[in-house]
């Protein structure tokens, strides 16, 4: 599966290609990346990360998301995106998450636009999904050579409404996570037809 290809150190005096706005829509599912501007450190604390769960709560009763796996990084934020409705919309969601979180992250703040990267059908197939959404996300603590395992890296998680001791790194997490998208997806949202890619 090929993952986002922006990366959080780029600085755009532009602003990114979107797919057309369908496409965040319905049941989508996203990996959104927000870099900080500059790379700026020094806000990554448990204060933050307490605020961002709740600001991910409240996108997710606004738009109807859940989110099975987000990780925290000294200078950016992953964060993976299922839409549950058909009125759902990313893009409003991820507006409103910026917003809300900007007050957190001063006197830093986010570039001036979000990564994303709207899987393909191919891309969206469980295991695929579940190794990319793992290795992509949960992985880039270990991969910087901020911890030995993932698992130790304190701002990594879930965001499932009602699930709020859901943790990616048990057992049988994915197929309980499959299971419960499937029980939380409003009926009919996976049989939209999406037209060809193209940017906006």
């Amino acid at each position: 599966m090929s993952c986002p290809p922006a990366s959080p150190r780029s600085s755009f005096s532009h602003y990114l290609p979107r797919l057309r706005r369908e496409f965040y829509q319905g049941d989508a599912v996203i990996f959104w990346t927000l870099p900080v501007a500059g790379r700026v450190r020094g806000w990554l604390d448990a204060r933050f990360h307490a605020a961002f769960r709740e600001m991910m709560l409240h996108a997710a009763a606004r738009e109807g998301l859940l989110c099975p796996a987000y990780c925290l990084m000294p200078d950016h934020l992953h964060l993976v995106w299922m839409g549950l409705r058909a009125q759902t919309d990313q893009r409003n969601g991820m507006k409103f998450l910026r917003a809300q979180l900007g007050r957190f992250l001063e006197p830093a703040r986010f570039q001036h636009q979000a990564h994303d990267h709207v899987l393909t059908t191919a891309e969206r197939r469980r295991h695929a999904f579940s190794l990319a959404c793992a290795d992509y996300v949960l992985l880039n603590p270990l991969r910087a050579g901020l911890v030995k395992a993932p698992a130790e890296w304190p701002f990594t998680g879930t965001v499932v409404p009602g699930y709020p001791l859901s943790n990616p790194f048990e057992a049988g997490y994915w197929r309980w996570l499959w299971e419960r998208y499937n029980e939380l997806r409003e009926p009919g949202t996976e049989q939209r037809q999406l037209p060809p890619r193209e940017m906006e």
